[in-house]
């Protein structure tokens, strides 16, 4: 058939073996001209054509739920559940999220983008099922990568204890975003060597039935194995052995690279994108250099070495001195403050939509003990990601209103390096050091502070009416639009607060004789810096107007115009300020 004529899985049922393993090829093809030319996640949907395809032609979908963890490896799931023209077409690449959605179709269960969540999400519907009478099969897709996390063994716990039908299918490619860690790898391994007859099974020790398919890219042994379970009366486990980046040999030999990129050439996965050095890019720089001279200094991360800009090479280089304790933030947050007990420096370098994973770690282990351990968030703010699940709009109101910690928001590179080298210094207090999204900035400045005490950076004086305190990435639009007032005949000053969990109440004094105060905050305004300041001025003299982004979820927004939306251009901030 026709792969394009695909409207639901009920279309690809009565196929025979052949016509699927044709479908496999051609889906395979249009997906990675897709990816190709667009970008998106490549290895993990390029390993998974053949066990979408087999879920679908087994399973009665969406009668029966699958729930996929991540969801990042959906893509084929998408095109054969009525998106295929998303793929197909170039028009309509951006015509649904990388993600389940479900807005998008029935089929999908569940908005996903954070991992390890699949097993605890699918328990829910299969308690709900045997409450009300269901006979549907649930089935939970995991990735390997994905185990190491706390929810997913929690999960894992609880599913064993169900009773009933509970199916979880173990998608082993033998990687999480780079290389996995944890002893529980050492079981799959295991496991993998033996075709899974080892005694020693951490699935069947925990209670589930266990099915193992060495050849987890093949049609025949995973539909065999998917209707061996189909109906089936208690928890097991479906282990496939599946390869990552499977199809397209530059992401076959370089799976770490080809987990998520950008366009590339088809013909041998090069990019053409020019390389301009990043935040990231300065923060391993900086950190290897640290660790060189100090050997207590130890960067962490939590499966991501990649997004704070340690490849293969850097990780080689760090040795000991870097630790990846897999997709675990708890695990991350809490082993740090044991380093910091021990008196080494740990400095954790985390996306900041996935430090909210660890929020209790910050409270309880770090905060209230007092552990002067430093935390690096990527990411963040309007210039982040911008998928719905990825936003980093909340680290600063998350993290900035526990008691005790220092969060430090650095506005170009001399700052982030002065913030980085102190917060690894000191040994009083926690620290958590924003990483710029934008473009790097480099300006002048006195940046060699003691950042606990330090005032309000005074960035441009003005005596005029008008007081600009902008934190991060959002000064240079406090720059511009004090650029703009003053073309008006308007004097602003313009500060950078250097910190956004507490005030300098001295500096705000002085500013009560101004009709008007600007904050402006590259974050959730709610719980943020500006509210703060709002609340302190309030009946001081000068209003404050509170400038920052929406306490919401939006998906894939056009930056320009978010920002738009928000008041967040120099232009209308600087109207805002002729206002006064």
């Amino acid at each position: 058939m026709n792969a394009t004529d695909i409207k639901s899985p009920a279309d690809i049922r009565n196929l025979g073996i052949d016509q699927l393993s044709q479908l496999a090829t051609r889906l395979r093809e249009i997906l990675l001209e897709k990816l190709a030319a667009h970008g998106g996640h490549c290895g993990p949907n390029l390993g998974f054509v053949e066990p979408a395809i087999a879920l679908h032609y087994v399973f009665d979908t969406p009668k029966d739920k699958i729930v996929f963890d991540v969801s990042h490896q959906t893509y084929v799931h998408k095109m054969l559940t009525g998106r295929i023209e998303a793929f197909a077409d170039p028009a309509h690449y951006d015509d649904v999220t990388g993600f389940t959605n479900p807005a998008e179709s029935e089929y999908d269960l569940f908005e996903i983008g954070h991992t390890s969540t699949s097993v605890s999400l699918a328990t829910g519907l299969a308690k709900a099922r045997d409450l009300t009478g269901g006979t549907e099969n649930v089935v939970a897709v995991i990735g390997d990568g994905s185990l190491s996390g706390g929810e997913a063994l929690e999960g894992l716990d609880y599913a064993a204890e169900l009773g009933t039908n509970f199916i979880v299918v173990i998608n082993d490619n033998q990687m999480s975003i780079a290389e996995n860690h944890g002893g529980i790898y050492e079981n799959l391994a295991l496991l993998r060597s033996t075709n899974g007859a080892a005694e020693c099974n951490i699935f069947k020790a925990m209670g589930f039935d266990y099915i193992y398919v060495p050849y987890g890219n093949d049609l025949e042994s995973l539909i065999d194995a998917f209707r061996r379970v189909k109906g089936s009366t208690r928890p097991v486990v479906v282990h496939i052995d599946t390869m990552k980046g499977m199809g397209f040999a530059p992401a076959e030999r370089d799976k770490e690279h080809f987990h998520f990129t950008g366009p590339f050439n088809i013909s041998d996965g090069s990019s053409e994108a020019p390389q301009m050095q990043t935040y990231v890019d300065v923060f391993a720089a900086h950190m290897l250099k640290a660790m060189q001279q100090d050997r207590r200094i130890v960067t962490l991360t939590a499966g991501t070495p990649g997004a704070i800009g340690f490849g293969p090479a850097e990780r080689a280089r760090a040795g000991s001195q870097f630790v990846d304790v897999g997709i675990a933030e708890e695990q991350a947050v809490a082993m740090s403050a044991g380093l910091a007990k021990a008196g080494c420096s740990p400095v954790f370098g985390v996306c900041s939509t996935f430090l909210q994973r660890a929020y209790d770690q910050l409270s309880q282990d770090v905060s209230i003990n007092r552990q002067p351990a430093t935390f690096v968030t990527f990411y963040g703010g309007v210039y982040g990601m911008n998928d719905v699940t990825h936003l980093g709009f909340f680290d600063v109101p998350m993290i900035s209103n526990i008691p005790g910690i220092l969060f430090l928001e650095a506005t170009c590179r001399g700052e982030y390096i002065a913030m980085l080298d102190w917060a690894i210094r000191q040994t009083d207090t926690p620290v958590v050091v924003r990483t710029p999204s934008g473009a790097i900035v480099e300006r002048e400045g006195d940046f060699d502070v003691d950042y606990a005490t330090a005032p309000y950076e005074l960035v441009e004086a003005g005596s005029g009416p008008v007081a600009i305190i902008a934190a991060g990435d959002f000064l240079p639009l406090a720059q511009q639009a004090a650029e703009i007032l003053r073309t008006n005949g308007v004097e602003a000053a313009v500060y950078n607060p250097r910190k956004v969990c507490c005030l300098d109440t001295a500096t705000l004094d002085t500013l009560a004789a101004r009709k008007l105060i600007i904050t402006l905050e590259d974050n959730s305004i709610d719980g943020g810096f500006g509210q703060k300041v709002a609340a302190y001025m309030s009946g001081k003299g000068p209003e404050v107007r509170v400038l920052g982004l929406p306490k919401a979820f939006p998906d894939r927004y056009n930056r320009a115009q978010f920002m738009a939306e928000n008041k967040l251009t120099p232009q209308q901030i600087a109207n805002i300020a002729m206002q006064a």
